[in-house]
């Protein structure tokens, strides 16, 4: 796992040890900052964060600041050593929260928000309403989900679609609030 551009390009990240962690693929975050392009002076919130690799991506790429948040203590141990590798600790800040309750503690907005959930734990779709019922997202700000492809997206929520690609076994969708009236 590395930073695939910016600043830190070719930057060999720490995985998270064991099986709980799913690392997002170097595939997938080209796929991701393809689309995304720029993330110059944006604020970035990492849900569900196990390394931070996509928070950390985005600070390489010159995001002002990165959020994550992650319950696992694992996790949040080889994120701190990420963010030390990456000497970035100014610019970013760790939640040891379950993400439901960081959303409905939070009062910051958001131009990025990331959200890379446990696959088929029915977390995709509550999340994303959470998060515009919270109303934490700028406007022209985008949610970028990785989920598994069993886990669709729900109908009601089709209109914030902008991108979607899917692999084999799993399928990011950028979605923002600006309604897209082509789907």
């Amino acid at each position: 796992m590395r930073i695939i551009a910016g600043k830190h390009k070719k930057a060999k990240l720490y995985s998270v040890e064991g099986k709980t962690t799913r690392p997002t693929s170097d595939f997938m975050k080209e796929v991701v900052f393809n689309v995304l392009y720029d993330c110059k002076q944006k604020k970035v919130l990492d849900l569900f964060a196990g390394s931070g690799a996509l928070g950390l991506e985005a600070i390489s790429r010159g995001a002002d600041s990165a959020v994550f948040v992650e319950f696992s203590d694992r996790a949040i141990k080889t994120m701190k050593k990420n963010i030390e590798k990456l000497n970035c600790k100014k610019n970013t800040r760790i939640y040891k929260k379950r993400v439901n309750s960081f959303l409905n503690w939070n009062e910051q907005k958001f131009d990025i928000i990331f959200m890379d959930p446990p696959y088929d734990k029915k977390l995709v779709n509550k999340t994303i309403k959470k998060i515009l019922e919270r109303n934490i997202l700028n406007s022209n700000g985008k949610i970028v989900v990785e989920h598994s492809i069993r886990e669709k997206i729900d109908p009601a929520l089709a209109q914030y679609i902008q991108f979607n690609r899917s692999t084999r076994n799993n399928q990011v969708s950028i979605l923002s609030e600006e309604k897209n009236e082509n789907i």
